[in-house]
């Protein structure tokens, strides 16, 4: 499996088999710039516009926008729903965490992750190899929440995301 990482919470999946996961498209942001990507999958965590720009992937693609169930190709996706802050979305909405089940691993892409995990929560999305997490705090949990939500998953391995760069020079 690749993992590539476009900036901000935008990430490339691809599995050995070769289908693609295009993850929170952006298009342009701030001074980030994605490639054109032709993907299997585009999913998208939440309806903001650092997150949901569909438009930046061509071709025919699934689209995985709703915190349920997918199979496509070698890859089984499950999303779970969870919020953008702490007081259940009444700030910025609601979030999806993904799971994705490919080249026997576990992903777990938080997208806009607001709050620790309910016990339910973490039973639900089970045991997670790779945890891709935002670190970036004031939209998002932090980097001392994340750590708790790394615990809390068990990860193996976390790929912190969502924070700011040179690139990324506006918080909000």
């Amino acid at each position: 499996m690749k993992i590539k990482w476009f900036g901000h919470s935008a990430f490339l999946l691809t599995s050995e088999r070769g289908t693609r996961i295009l993850i929170d498209p952006y298009y342009r942001f701030i001074r980030y710039r994605m490639p054109s990507v032709e993907p299997d999958i585009v999913a998208v965590t939440h309806n903001h516009f650092d997150h949901n720009k569909i438009q930046a992937a061509t071709g025919d693609y699934l689209l995985v926008n709703e915190p349920k169930e997918y199979i496509r190709e070698d890859v089984r996706i499950r999303g779970f729903k969870t919020f953008h802050d702490k007081v259940n979305g009444e700030k910025r909405g609601p979030n999806i965490i993904y799971r994705f089940q490919m080249d026997d691993l576990t992903i777990c892409h938080c997208g806009d992750l607001g709050h620790l995990l309910s016990e339910e929560q973490v039973n639900e999305i089970g045991k997670v190899d790779v945890l891709i997490i935002p670190v970036g705090g004031t939209v998002t949990i932090n980097a001392l929440e994340a750590t708790q939500v790394m615990r809390q998953l068990k990860s193996t391995i976390t790929i912190p995301m969502h924070y700011r760069t040179k690139s990324l020079s506006v918080v909000g």
